[in-house]
């Protein structure tokens, strides 16, 4: 191989890094002021048959008990960390390498970037894009903003993305008007939105909300919530 096919395409890959750099900075930084219309797990549900059921609305249009509730369940620390949970990830690998249940610790702020901006399925690649984008959304993002998109994103049943559709496909109302129950219900079915029920819900699920419920009123005493509320 010659020199000048060499340089051509050492020129090329660096083009591609920053082509790339550019278009994550840009993609972030429009998205820090227009709604998340449509992401790749929407469209995979979608190839898959689960229909589209999505409507953005402001963070000051959902309640405070689902900011609060999805904080209880999902990353406590989301108000103090800068995108990630040093402890949550220790413990994660520590549980991974005693061969129990795989558990990935990851913050709200990672699974923002990954609903907003990445394919869904696992691998050491996606993980390190998506520490990449979890630390551009916390540069480039307020708190509120990042719970605003995790909220309008999120997957709750079958073709339903985000705290509107959810609410009222579960409930029958408005994500304004989600009570502390409701909200703890929504929160406990994330994990797992494709088989667990908000509304009718069997053992566990109650059980799930009942502790998250009972969270959600400590990060309330404890004033841990106040980077989401207005």
């Amino acid at each position: 191989m010659g020199a000048k096919t060499k340089f051509g395409i050492g020129r090329i890959l660096v083009m591609l890094v920053v082509g790339g750099f550019a278009f994550s900075v840009l993609s972030v930084a429009v998205h820090r002021f227009l709604p998340v219309p449509v992401t790749f797990l929407m469209v995979q549900r979608l190839a898959e048959g689960k229909g589209y059921h999505h409507e953005w609305v402001p963070l000051s249009r959902i309640s405070d008990n689902l900011k609060v509730s999805v904080i209880a369940a999902e990353d406590a620390k989301f108000c103090t960390h800068y995108g990630f949970d040093m402890t949550a990830i220790e413990k994660a690998q520590r549980s991974n390498a005693r061969g129990r249940k795989v558990r990935g610790g990851s913050t709200i702020s990672q699974q923002t970037a990954k609903n907003a901006f990445l394919w869904p399925q696992r691998s050491y690649v996606r993980k390190g894009v998506e520490a990449y984008y979890t630390l551009l959304i916390e540069t480039l993002w307020s708190k509120k903003r990042i719970m605003e998109v995790y909220l309008n994103s999120a997957e709750w049943g079958p073709g339903i993305y985000g705290a509107e559709a959810a609410s009222q496909y579960w409930f029958g109302k408005s994500a304004s008007e989600l009570t502390r129950s409701e909200a703890s219900r929504l929160a406990a079915i994330l994990p797992s939105p494709l088989k667990w029920k908000a509304a009718n819900s069997g053992k566990y699920v109650k059980r799930r909300s009942g502790k998250i419920s009972a969270n959600a009123g400590l990060v309330k005493r404890e004033g841990i919530e106040t980077c989401v509320l207005d």
